[in-house]
């Protein structure tokens, strides 16, 4: 009854019951709620200090949403008492996570526009090399479930920077953003209690449902990114064709809800897709910076299922910038 193990286990379960009575994610946004107002309302006018503007806001918004995504999934993963080691494919998730991060960040290096140490003094060289130390130090505690785990983390790491820094082009912003936002919603459905989301087969309709609305944007966006409005699909097979894929839609969410499976939600996003690149397909045009809305957007749904503030925030400040216009009447169609 008093073993290490058996405190440990008690532990965690009472942890995520918690966590699952009080989802912390919806808790958290909705008392930041003040804070996303003030954004809102002040957040173009504060970022304008740092040299933000009309320009450059899309790939300062996006790397910055990529640094603070990989910090995350470095700082808060952990918890390996519930992390089945022996059937888990989890660290090799979290590496290739942190490697396309790195990819994105290294791709991006002059956009940081880091200060050059040209005549820099020993001291300062001194704190450069300990500031290095202290990230690889982090990324390599960041899985210690097995020896080679901080070798794979840090190796992903440093393998990412090198192939972002030599790379001949920038990784696309929204491309590379959204891609990560993908894989990380992925892995917090793997293993929620490793990302502080819950516990693996028993979550709340609050988590599924969020995990729904991540889908949504996460496909619509794809869509509008990549998908051509040509009107090329006559109306009647349209309609038709519409209600069939909401069907299947709404059978995946259903299939969802009851399994909380990988797969099954996979099968969601790719019918989401084809559904929302139809409903593009048939338009003769789209409203101008449609697709960046719906950035703006997947970036506010992700930072509040991660608990990251930040990134709401930034998408806030990304949708103060675009053109006003009504969200709602513009986007309907896709649905």
């Amino acid at each position: 009854m008093f073993e290490n193990t058996m405190i440990v286990q008690s532990a965690v379960s009472a942890f995520n019951n918690a966590a699952l009575v009080a989802p912390s994610f919806l808790w958290t946004a909705l008392l930041t709620i003040p804070l996303f107002v003030m954004v809102y309302f002040y957040g173009g006018a504060f970022i304008s200090k740092f040299g933000w503007n009309a320009q450059n806001i899309l790939s300062r918004v996006s790397l910055t949403a990529v640094i603070m995504m990989l910090a995350w999934v470095v700082l808060f993963g952990g918890n390996y008492a519930v992390l089945r080691d022996a059937v888990t494919v989890l660290p090799f998730m979290i590496a290739t996570i942190i490697f396309v991060a790195s990819v994105f960040v290294g791709s991006n290096y002059n956009t940081l526009k880091l200060p050059r140490f040209r005549g820099a003094t020993r001291k300062t060289k001194t704190g450069i090399v300990c500031a290095w130390i202290v990230v690889l130090m982090a990324i390599g505690l960041s899985d210690l479930h097995a020896w080679w785990g901080p070798i794979l983390q840090i190796g992903a790491f440093l393998l990412g920077l090198i192939v972002g820094r030599f790379a001949r082009c920038e990784m696309r912003p929204v491309a590379g953003t959204v891609l990560i936002m993908f894989a990380l919603t992925i892995a917090m459905l793997m293993q929620p209690e490793f990302f502080r989301f819950g516990q693996l087969g028993a979550l709340t309709p609050v988590h599924l449902l969020a995990l729904i609305l991540m889908a949504i944007v996460i496909a619509a966006t794809v869509a509008m990114r990549n998908v051509r409005p040509r009107g090329i699909i006559r109306h009647s097979a349209y309609v038709k064709l519409k209600w069939l894929l909401r069907f299947i839609t709404a059978l995946c969410m259903g299939l969802f809800v009851m399994t909380e499976s990988v797969p099954v939600y996979l099968g969601m996003m790719v019918v989401m897709f084809v559904m929302f690149a139809m409903s593009v397909a048939h338009q003769e045009r789209l409203a101008q910076h449609l697709d960046e809305i719906m950035f703006a957007i997947t970036l506010m749904v992700f930072g509040i299922i991660t608990t990251m503030p930040v990134l709401t925030a930034l998408g806030i400040v990304y949708y103060v910038s675009l053109p006003h216009a009504n969200v709602w009447q513009q986007l309907k169609f896709l649905l």
